[in-house]
């Protein structure tokens, strides 16, 4: 079976949650607590999700990036210059987040409690942003570049310079894998921004405890695909398609009737743990 066609019947339960337009939460850590809310709702017989969102001005840390040495000091900078920071509790580094990057999160039942096959789930991830960019005939290939920034072995780029990392965060009986798309604007540029907090950050840690970011390793799609000033919008159109097509009468109407989405009030203490699990000081 060729993947694409794999990829739509694995997309055939899948609802679409699209917050791509829905920009006005400050939290940062709003969206990743909403994921893991969904998350332990599919694993208890929910549906399975395709999260669609943005954030404003954010800047998400890895656990390792929080125990480094001056992280607070650095952290101070960030929100000085307006920047709202949080620990996430998914793998990878620290990844800035505003309006021209796009987050993709699928939310997906494990076949079993002793399902390992982390490789997989990363593969469903590359394969559907893979699709999504399929019409901008640009060849999107997997496998770490060197000196950007949230470094890891699903590294996504065009040309040589990544525009996408995929990190992943397991329930007992569900997953989610997430992807951050640079999407508009200048990769650069954001890459600057994490270099100068490693920079902050660092004091007399050894270089080998935090990636060693090079601007000129991250573009973004506006750059790299053709898409244009509006390559965000572009790119979330094609992901809704993908999830669109998979979809049958009889599945969407079973998995609405599974769907269950959280209070204001369940959010809120959902926000609140995650914030006193992972984060190493306040910082909202």
């Amino acid at each position: 079976m060729e993947w694409h066609q794999e990829l739509r019947e694995r997309m055939s339960g899948v609802l679409l949650l699209d917050r791509m337009n829905d920009i006005r939460e400050l939290d940062p850590l709003h969206a990743f607590a909403l994921d893991d809310w969904l998350c332990r709702r599919t694993g208890q017989g929910g549906p399975a999700i395709c999260h669609i969102w943005r954030h404003p001005a954010a800047f998400i840390l890895g656990m390792r990036d929080s125990r480094l040495p001056q992280a607070d000091v650095a952290r101070r900078w960030l929100e000085a210059a307006g920047w709202r920071t949080a620990v996430r509790h998914s793998g990878g580094a620290a990844v800035p987040l505003d309006p021209g990057v796009v987050n993709v999160s699928l939310i997906m039942p494990k076949p079993s409690v002793s399902h390992m096959r982390y490789h997989d789930d990363f593969e469903l991830m590359y394969r559907f942003v893979q699709e999504a960019l399929r019409m901008t005939g640009r060849q999107v290939d997997r496998g770490e570049i060197q000196g950007a920034y949230c470094p890891g072995d699903y590294d996504l780029s065009i040309g040589g310079l990544k525009f996408c990392g995929i990190a992943q965060r397991r329930q007992t009986h569900a997953f989610i894998v997430q992807a951050f798309v640079v999407a508009e604007g200048s990769g650069a540029e954001r890459a600057k921004l994490v270099r100068s907090f490693y920079e902050r950050a660092a004091g007399v840690a050894d270089a080998s405890e935090y990636p060693l970011v090079e601007p000129g390793s991250t573009a973004s799609l506006e750059e790299l695909a053709g898409l244009g000033p509006q390559a965000g919008q572009a790119f979330a159109q094609e992901l809704r398609r993908i999830v669109n097509e998979g979809q049958t009468e009889a599945g969407l109407a079973y998995a609405a009737e599974r769907l269950a989405m959280p209070t204001a009030e369940e959010l809120v203490r959902a926000v609140a743990a995650l914030r006193a699990r992972y984060a190493s000081s306040s910082s909202s």
